[in-house]
């Protein structure tokens, strides 16, 4: 799909794959997959919260954002129809989820940690909790 499709058109452009995903999930779900199996569906960035008004300049749709995107997850102990999450007041900025998603595949963050450059660090970088409100 083009940019213009996808960064312009957001209306027409999503709606389309918004469909396209329905059918794979149903499937998953009908072959009994979603037991205990996490299925996780993301892409590699969210998009900006301020459609690209910066310095004055304008440009249609919005940008991209590695720092907040949305993720959908089902079975492997997935909460089934819950809306978790947050960012900052303006959408920039996600919190932390990955205690969560290690938790789902039976690892313990506070165990998980590797001395590099003079100090152990933790996969999830500064620790953090299990977001309970995900878990089923």
């Amino acid at each position: 799909m083009d940019d213009k499709v996808t960064h312009d058109y957001l209306e027409r452009g999503h709606s389309s794959r918004i469909a396209a995903v329905d059918k794979p999930w149903a499937a998953l779900k009908q072959r009994g997959m979603l037991d205990d199996t996490l299925v996780i569906w993301n892409g590699e960035f969210g998009r900006t919260p301020d459609n690209n008004k910066r310095g004055g300049v304008y440009s249609i749709g919005r940008g991209h954002n590695a720092d907040a995107m949305t993720i959908m997850m089902a079975g492997g102990g997935v909460k089934k129809g819950a809306i978790v999450g947050a960012t900052d007041d303006i959408g920039a900025q996600a919190i932390d989820f990955h205690c969560t998603l290690l938790h789902l595949l039976g690892l313990d963050d506070n165990k998980l940690t590797y001395f590099h450059s003079g100090r152990y660090k933790q996969l999830s970088q500064f620790g953090g909790t299990v977001i309970k409100e995900l878990i089923g």
